[in-house]
């Protein structure tokens, strides 16, 4: 009785956890894909040992980022775009793997479909075959 108890509430978490991670994932590549592009149109000077990052220099009112303590900001800007698209490379991995777990839940469901290697007893006209 403890057995069927779990039958539905495990699977149904798992799927929903996979769900979960994959919109999170999803969204989470959006993001650093998001903030790479602006980094991309960055244009940085070097100021008073920091380094200072506008959108747009003719704009006096734009959003300026300052990293401080960054003596050179070509390598700054080259590091932070490195991260961001290992970033985007790991959550769209982990967004594949949080797919594939509710693809498998999903067939295994809805229709048969068996996940790896499945080994069937021998048959009885395989097993008096052997004996003689």
């Amino acid at each position: 009785i403890l057995c069927a108890a779990w039958q539905l509430p495990v699977p149904l978490m798992y799927f929903l956890l996979s769900a979960l991670g994959l919109v999170a994932c999803v969204l989470a590549v959006a993001f650093a894909a998001h903030h790479y592009l602006q980094m991309t149109k960055f244009t940085c000077d070097t100021i008073l040992e920091s380094c200072q990052c506008k959108l747009d220099t003719a704009d006096p009112l734009g959003r300026t980022f300052v990293y401080q303590d960054a003596g050179d900001c070509g390598s700054l800007t080259s590091m932070l775009n490195l991260y961001l698209l290992l970033q985007m490379v790991l959550n769209l991995i982990a967004a594949l793997v949080c797919l594939s777990a509710c693809f498998v839940m999903w067939k295994h469901r809805y229709q048969v479909f068996y996940v790896g290697v499945r080994f069937y007893p021998l048959t009885a006209t395989e097993g008096q075959q052997q004996k003689v």
